[in-house]
């Protein structure tokens, strides 16, 4: 693979928050794009905004046949449904990666399908806004960020490299590389998991007033329980193993703190607290590195 120079051209598939955001950073850095997307009312916003040189709702192969780089923003199911009836039509030479939320489940199956000459290197933008559309796109998002780069032992050393620059050209505060089984593992606790929890906190209480009486906490605690529960509950179910044993980790604490409420148990309580402090602000440290 050469150099992620602005010779390359990107074709987006699925132009919605994160593609529109790709699209925006990558015209930014002179990349020419192009993008195909279900609705053409998102190619003519792209287009009107300046995100995108063209694009289509079709599949069309002038747009396959002038891609370097494919970037997949699609659900985990559709991208694999795209690769089964397209995938044959990419043009040799090409680097595909995406932005999919697990890794596990699709890696393997789309690198197996894919024909010689043609690379799949998946990324994980660990970046959103709790709104969606290309409408709403702002390459901003990806400033502090955090970007993962996520190869098996099928992809070469230059595809990993140039998906490492990719990360940096789009803006990601910080790159890094873990394989599938880790990079799963980690995402079902540090985003799935908390999705769980702020799902679980709003539908724990109807009290229609609770807009009156609230602070910072409860705001902090739910800003992503507004949530798309067409795509965040098939990467729940795509991820199903490791994100249960993450909920049963998560649940045997909280249970250890219950008990600590009910027997008064305030030394045990306060132990607790000073390990999340602790914790917290080495994560704090290491976040500001």
């Amino acid at each position: 693979m050469n150099k992620l120079d602005t010779s390359k051209t990107f074709l987006i598939v699925g132009l919605g928050l994160l593609g529109g955001c790709y699209a925006m950073a990558l015209k930014r850095q002179g990349y020419t794009v192009y993008a195909v997307t279900k609705e053409q009312a998102d190619i003519d916003y792209a287009l009107e905004a300046g995100l995108i040189d063209g694009g289509s709702t079709a599949v069309e192969q002038e747009l396959l046949d002038k891609a370097d780089i494919l970037v997949f923003a699609l659900y985990p199911h559709t991208f694999v449904e795209w690769i089964r009836q397209y995938g044959d039509r990419i043009k040799d030479g090409s680097l595909l990666t995406d932005v999919t939320g697990v890794k596990g489940c699709l890696v393997y199956e789309i690198q197996a399908m894919l024909k010689p000459g043609v690379e799949f290197i998946a990324a994980h933008p660990m970046a959103g806004r709790e709104v969606s559309g290309v409408r709403n796109s702002d390459d901003a998002i990806f400033r502090d960020a955090n970007y993962i780069v996520v190869p098996t032992e099928n992809n070469t050393f230059g595809a990993i490299e140039l998906c490492k620059e990719l990360g940096k050209v789009l803006g990601f505060a910080r790159v890094s590389v873990l394989n599938p089984e880790k990079h799963d593992e980690m995402i079902a606790f540090l985003s799935q998991l908390t999705h769980c929890i702020a799902v679980s906190l709003m539908c724990a209480n109807d009290n229609p007033g609770l807009v009156f009486y609230t602070g910072d906490s409860f705001r902090d605690l739910t800003r992503i329980a507004n949530i798309n529960d067409e795509m965040w509950s098939e990467l729940f179910l795509s991820n199903r193993e490791a994100l249960l044993r993450e909920m049963e980790k998560y649940r045997n604490t909280f249970d250890h703190l219950v008990q600590c409420v009910k027997n008064n148990d305030r030394e045990e309580m306060r132990s607790m607290m000073r390990i999340s402090t602790e914790r917290r602000a080495a994560f704090n440290r290491k976040y500001n590195d």
